[in-house]
């Protein structure tokens, strides 16, 4: 049985359908994953998948993409073959436009999660509960679709993942990521560089992370006090350099999910432009900072709707500090998994800490649970 299993946004996104992946590859003889080039590196590192295709889909990518006749007879084409096909979306995008392309391929059986009346585009329209994790959401489909989720269903990704240590001097430090896709989730840069200082002067190792185009802002956020890697790691890198933290400070973006999935606990400066109970890090210990009540509540904003914008800059590099020093404690590290140092017989590296659950230590600002 040869299955497409569609997720085509972001790195966070791709990882986040990374059980649901697996949970398909258990039955299947063959698992295709179609991402979009925005996930094509998290898409690569997934247990499960066999293989990749990739393709910008113009009613998912948030630039203005074009949709060109050649492109679109291009994709049908490497779309045929396929027995079934499962369309993971988020609860804003819609399964049907990839239906229809699929349909068009051939393909005899196809689910997707959706309210839309689907017509004959799909054979199953799963109704999701939209207030659960994003992993479990994708996992209530492919189960509803006949593919039983695993026992183990935090996020994965492939291993032996690269040896990072000349890069960061050893493991133990803590990761500050200051980048985001979305301006609108992002933590003030001077409040992460305050951070930095505030960590390192309580003896931590601080290592400062972010792509090519963010060099800028890690060497203003890692100052003289981090250890500054803007641009100089590759995804699986990044990965390793996560593995090896005793935790991670990041927003709502992609490396706080990788975090997640190496099993590293998470600091999650989280602007609620969409639900945290949907997209925050999955399966980690996690603490979560920001007024989840402000203004911009839910709006998908990309751009900071509020002046000032309060969700993230009423948290103090203090609060981060002292999040980082909970999330780190030995409590946390007491609850390693068996064979945390090595990896499963699958390929998939196991993470070193970590719950099935994600279990919040404190919430908006002033709140704890």
């Amino acid at each position: 049985m040869r299955v497409l299993v569609a997720r085509q946004d972001g790195i966070g996104d791709v990882l986040l359908a990374g059980p649901a992946v697996r949970a398909v590859a258990r039955r299947a003889d063959e698992v295709v994953l179609l991402c979009g080039p925005r996930g094509r590196p998290a898409a690569d590192m997934l247990p499960g998948v066999d293989g990749v295709v990739e393709w910008r889909a113009p009613w998912i990518d948030p630039d203005r993409v074009p949709v060109e006749q050649a492109a679109v007879d291009r994709l049908v084409g490497e779309l045929e073959g396929f027995d079934r096909a499962l369309i993971l979306t988020s609860a804003h995008q819609s399964p049907l436009p990839l239906a229809l392309l699929l349909r068009l391929a051939g393909t005899p059986w196809i689910g997707g999660i959706g309210e839309d009346y689907p017509g004959s585009l799909l054979d199953l329209r799963h109704r999701a509960d939209t207030d659960v994790p994003e992993p479990l959401r994708m996992l209530a489909l492919v189960e509803d679709a006949g593919f039983p989720a695993p026992a183990d269903t935090r996020l994965r990704v492939r291993g032996p993942l690269p040896d990072i240590d000349h890069l960061t001097g050893g493991p133990g430090y803590v990761v500050v990521h200051p980048g985001t896709s979305a301006p609108a989730r992002g933590w003030p840069p001077g409040r992460c560089a305050d951070a930095v200082r505030l960590l390192a002067a309580a003896g931590r190792r601080v290592v400062v992370t972010g792509g090519e185009d963010e060099k800028d802002l890690t060497a203003l956020v890692a100052g003289e006090d981090g250890l500054d890697l803007g641009g100089r790691t590759s995804l699986p890198e990044l990965a390793s350099v996560l593995r090896s933290a005793c935790a991670a400070v990041a927003g709502n973006t992609g490396p706080a999910h990788l975090a997640a999935a190496v099993g590293t606990p998470v600091v999650s400066l989280f602007a609620p432009t969409v639900p945290a109970a949907r997209w925050a890090p999955f399966g980690v210990p996690l603490a979560l900072l920001g007024d989840q009540g402000a203004p911009c509540k839910d709006s998908r904003a990309r751009d900071c709707p509020v002046d000032g914008h309060p969700c993230l800059s009423s948290v103090g590099a203090d609060e981060v500090a002292a999040a980082v020093e909970i999330v780190a404690s030995d409590e946390f590290a007491a609850a390693g998994l068996p064979g945390e140092a090595g990896r499963s017989g699958s390929g998939e590296q196991v993470p070193r800490k970590g719950r099935s659950t994600p279990r919040p230590l404190s919430t908006t600002k002033g709140d704890a649970s």
